[in-house]
This record gives C-alpha cells, sequence and structure tokens, in this order.
C-alpha cells in the first residue's frame, strides 16, 4: 500500500499538489492552544511530509509561476497604500520595517556565525523568522543563480524550505504569544480598555465588528407633524443623515425636490439609521405601511478612492466638506484597506487606494460615486492583459544583476514583480479606467499562488528534512524564537516609549512589521474591535514591500561569512 501510494504519486505530480492544499489548509484551519498556522504554513507540512513518502517533485516552471502572481499581487494590492503612506505622517511608522530589518541581519549574521549555518539554512532561518512567505521565494531564487553545482543548489534549497517551515511554526506561536499577553505585561498595558478608548476617540459611529448595513432601514411615514415643512427642513430635523427618497401623494408617486412643501396625508419613505429614525413619528408623523406595489431598491457599491486631495482627509471631513445635496441618499457603510476592514468612524483616515463601500438608492449612487473615485465593476473580477503585462515587466526587470562578491545579485522574479505590481498599483489607482483587478480575485490569486509555491519547495525538499532537524537539533527552533522576539521586543518600545502610542496600534505595528495577518486577528479578538488596523496597515505596507528583498541579501552575506 505504502510503495503503490508513492509511485502514484511521483506519477501524478499534480495529484501531490493539490492533495498538499487540500489537506494544508485544512490543517492551517485547526486551532492548537488558541493560535491556527494559517494555510501557507499548513501546506509546506503537508507537502514536506508527501515529499517525504513519495519523493515528488514539480517543474521548477510551475513553482516560478505561481510565485510570480502572487508577488506581483502583493505588490499591486499594497501599491496605493505604498505610496500614500510616504508623507510626513505616514513616514515614521517606517521606523519599525526599519527595526525589524536592522535587528533581523544582525541576529541571522550572528546565527550563521555561531551555528555554521550555509546559505540555505540562514535564509530561511531568516524568511520564517519574519513569517515572510515572500522572502522564502526571493531567497530560493538567490539561491538559484548561485556559481556551485547543480546538486549543491538543490540541497540548499531543500534546506531552505525546511528551516523556514520549522522557523515559521516557532515565530508564529512566539509572535501571538508576545502581542496578545506577554508584550503588554511587560509594558503594563491593558489592551481591551485602550481599544474602547481609542475607539471613542475616533467618533460615534459603529465599528465594523459590527454589521452596518443591518443598521440602515427604511420607513414610511404619513404627514401629520411636518405638513407646511420642506423636504430640506425635515431631513435636517432628523439630524441630516435621512433622505426622503420616495413622495405618494393621492396614492401616485410623485416627483419632489428639496424645496417641495409636504401636506397633510402625503406618505414618505425615508432611508438612514435606525437610531434617527426612532424621531421620525415626532418629527413626520405615525409610521404606516405601504402599497407594495413601487417597493424601494436600495444599491450598493464599491468605490476606490483615485483622487488625491482626499489623502489625510477624515471620514469627517469627507462628510463636511461634501455637500449635503451631493451626498444625498448615500450612506458609508463600510471602509478597507488592502483588504481589511477599518473602524467606520469619524476621524478615521483615508488613504489614496481605499475602498469605500456605499450604499444608496442607484441615481443617488450614480451621482455621488465619481467625486470619491471609480466604482468597482462586480461584473470584471481581473483584466487579465494588465496582469500579464506587469507580470513580464517585473519578470524582465529580475534579470538585471549587480554582483556582491561572489554572489550575482539580482531581484529575481520576487524582487522583480514586486515593484512591477508595486508600480501597477499605483497606475490603477491613478487611472482606473483600466488595470480593474478585483479584491476577492486579487486575494485568491495572492492565496493560491503562496500555496502552490510553497507545495512545490515542500514536495521536493520533503526526502531530505530529517537530515537537516537531526544535524542541528534545537538550535534552529531556539534561534527562530530569539529572532522574533527581540525585533518584536524593539518594535513594541518603539511604539510604546518612544512614539507614545495606545496599546492597540503599538500591537498593530509590532504585527505589520512581521506582515503576521494570524498574529494581527489575535490582538484583533483581545481589542474586541478593529483599532489594531490604523497602524497595521501602514506598517504592512512598508514591510510587505522590504521584506521579499531580504532574500537575496542573507544568502549573500552568508555566503560571505563562510
Amino acid at each position: 500500500m505504502f510503495d503503490w501510494s508513492a509511485q502514484l504519486l511521483r506519477s501524478m505530480p499534480e495529484l501531490a499538489l493539490f492533495l498538499s492544499l487540500g489537506l494544508g489548509f485544512a490543517l492551517g484551519r485547526i486551532r492548537f492552544w488558541g493560535v491556527d498556522i494559517g494555510g501557507t504554513a499548513g501546506t509546506l507540512i503537508v507537502a514536506l511530509l508527501i515529499g517525504m513518502i513519495g519523493g515528488v517533485t514539480l517543474n521548477r516552471e510551475v513553482r516560478d509561476i505561481a510565485f510570480a502572481l502572487f508577488i506581483f499581487t502583493l505588490g499591486y494590492m499594497a501599491g496605493p497604500s505604498f505610496f500614500s503612506s510616504l508623507n510626513a505622517h505616514s513616514l515614521r511608522y517606517a521606523s519599525f520595517t526599519a527595526v525589524q530589518l536592522g535587528l533581523l541581519i544582525v541576529l541571522v549574521c550572528v546565527a550563521t556565525v555561531v551555528l555554521r549555518l550555509d546559505q540555505g539554512t540562514a535564509a530561511g532561518l531568516a524568511a520564517g523568522s519574519t513569517t515572510a512567505s515572500a522572502a522564502l521565494g526571493t531567497a530560493g531564487e538567490a539561491i538559484g543563480s548561485l556559481p556551485l553545482p547543480l546538486a549543491r543548489r538543490q540541497e540548499l534549497q531543500v534546506e531552505l524550505a525546511t528551516t523556514y517551515s520549522v522557523a515559521y511554526i516557532c515565530s508564529l506561536i512566539t509572535l501571538i504569544v508576545f502581542t496578545g499577553q506577554l508584550g503588554p505585561k511587560l509594558f503594563g498595558l491593558d489592551l481591551r480598555r485602550e481599544a474602547e478608548a481609542l475607539l471613542g476617540t475616533l467618533g460615534d459611529r459603529d465599528d465594523p465588528g459590527t454589521p452596518a448595513v443591518p443598521g440602515l432601514v427604511g420607513r414610511i411615514f404619513e404627514i401629520q407633524a411636518g405638513s407646511g415643512r420642506t423636504v430640506e427642513q425635515v431631513e435636517t430635523e432628523l439630524g441630516g443623515e435621512c433622505a426622503i427618497e420616495r413622495l405618494r401623494r393621492d396614492g401616485d408617486l410623485v416627483p419632489y425636490d428639496a424645496e417641495t412643501v409636504l401636506r397633510p396625508a402625503d406618505r414618505v419613505l425615508v432611508v438612514g439609521s435606525r437610531a434617527d429614525l426612532l424621531l421620525g413619528e415626532r418629527v413626520l408623523g405615525p409610521e404606516t405601511t405601504g402599497a407594495g406595489a413601487h417597493p424601494l431598491s436600495l444599491d450598493s457599491a464599491s468605490v476606490v478612492i483615485t483622487d488625491p486631495r482626499y489623502r489625510g482627509w477624515t471620514l469627517a471631513r469627507l462628510h463636511e466638506e461634501i455637500p449635503a445635496r451631493d451626498r444625498h441618499g448615500v450612506f458609508v457603510t463600510g471602509l478597507s484597506r488592502m483588504e481589511h476592514a477599518l473602524p467606520v468612524r469619524p476621524a478615521t483616515g483615508l488613504h489614496v487606494g481605499d475602498t469605500l463601500h456605499l450604499t444608496g438608492t442607484p441615481h443617488d449612487l450614480e451621482t455621488h460615486v465619481p467625486r470619491l473615485g471609480v466604482r468597482i465593476d462586480p461584473t470584471v473580477k481581473a483584466d487579465l492583459s494588465f496582469i500579464a503585462l506587469g507580470v513580464v515587466a517585473g519578470m524582465l526587470l529580475g534579470r538585471v544583476t549587480a554582483p556582491l562578491g561572489p554572489v550575482p545579485l539580482s531581484l529575481g522574479i520576487g524582487g522583480g514583480c514586486l515593484l512591477s505590481g508595486l508600480l501597477f498599483g499605483w497606475l490603477r489607482a491613478r487611472r482606473p479606467t483600466f488595470g480593474q483587478y478585483h479584491p476577492a480575485a486579487a486575494a485568491v490569486i495572492k492565496d493560491y499562488g503562496l500555496a502552490t509555491f510553497v507545495a512545490a519547495v515542500g514536495l521536493g525538499a520533503g526526502p531530505a528534512a530529517i537530515d537537516l532537524i537531526r544535524r542541528y537539533g534545537p538550535a534552529l527552533p531556539l534561534a527562530a524564537v530569539l529572532l522574533t522576539l527581540l525585533p518584536a521586543l524593539a518594535g513594541m518600545w518603539l511604539a510604546v516609549r518612544l512614539m507614545k502610542l495606545p496599546a492597540p496600534l503599538a500591537c498593530g505595528c509590532v504585527a505589520g512589521q512581521q506582515c503576521s495577518t494570524p498574529t494581527l486577528a489575535t490582538v484583533q479578538r483581545i481589542c474586541g474591535n478593529g483599532t489594531p488596523l490604523l497602524s497595521y496597515t501602514i506598517v504592512y505596507a512598508f514591510s510587505a514591500v522590504a521584506l521579499p528583498l531580504l532574500g537575496p541579501l542573507i544568502v549573500a552575506l552568508a555566503g560571505l561569512l563562510r
């Protein structure tokens, strides 16, 4: 049975790939002591085990294509936020990425000398300790370009993948424990209390932890108290955030505007928040039921902010600067940045490239959306011409090399596609009439590309994984813990002591400097709201660009230190 399974996997490597993906993502969802390792790490672990059983290898082209799609998409999604963060306020958050990189390079060099690590093991330790899968890919490319025999390069890449898998798991657990428990205790922080206080400073709107759309309702009122007043007057009395969307007079729907005077027995359909409409009977008259012949149709729109004048604005300023008549009947129901939902509060800041989620009638949305940016067309998931040209540009850029000692240092496919992704994402934000890449489609391509890449690496590394673990014993896990803990400690000190950030933002910075989404999820769960995202997305944008470039650098430095 065992021999038959191994032979089947070797004869059908595509079967091994999808088996790794299926079982890996299932493993990644299992929680151990409150921690889930995620689909990427789960896929790598399963691929290593399958590789040990079957000795399966995938074509290098499969691995390179998958990694190119992943890293281009990563850059594309981060591009608008990255360039939007290049301002006096946001640039200070780049110090967390600088601390992460600086300390990590020093610590990896020390570990290389003390433990006598080769290029593959040193690069795998660095990539795993940052939980940055992109660094794994760029390091693998750098190893593949070394002037060494093919057998030795393959051996180094095996060590790279195995060390990464060991370091990733140890580092992820360390980072979650530190940001969620150990770090706040060391610095005397109360995450839950400070998160509630921070949310209060942002204003009085609902947090995205509570669905916004159910709070938006429509009610029909028969005009009595509101008789003799204009539509604009009664909307103002309702708080200015409600909109009369339909007027029925003598049984018929009639046209109206802001100056239309309401008469007794008129029936109006009002849309607004449930809290504001509690005033409806006092301002307008008794609530009643409709005839049902002309039901109101509310639509939703996701709008990418493209106008640079909105950079640095808050939701409150956006609300104040746009006249009430121009935003009549349109309600903000969500705000996301790089696929992360931000708190929908008046003081929440906006970046070019952010996505505003709006709800209103189709007519009101058509009028309002062009003032903000470009509406995402839900029927167009991805402009494949745009994406393919971006990948081509990245691959060509990655072929440019510069010597660093004996190592031909180059961006490779990873660095080249990352930079082209940043550029194409920025171009899309500036000129959104072309190159649509729907966020949902981008997320699927990014996850699939990365998972396929790590599966290919793990399958090839499986047979030699046990030898590497035996050679170093507990030294590698211990080194991974230290390489994660010390930069995280430095980042927390920088946030709390030097920059005086609230606890949720401090923990968000530490999670962002390592691009660790599982850590962010843990911190948000402890905080009880989305406030850590306010700092996480900014730091993440810088680290997502810098950390992939770490792979070739560590390979070069490890080669010089041996």
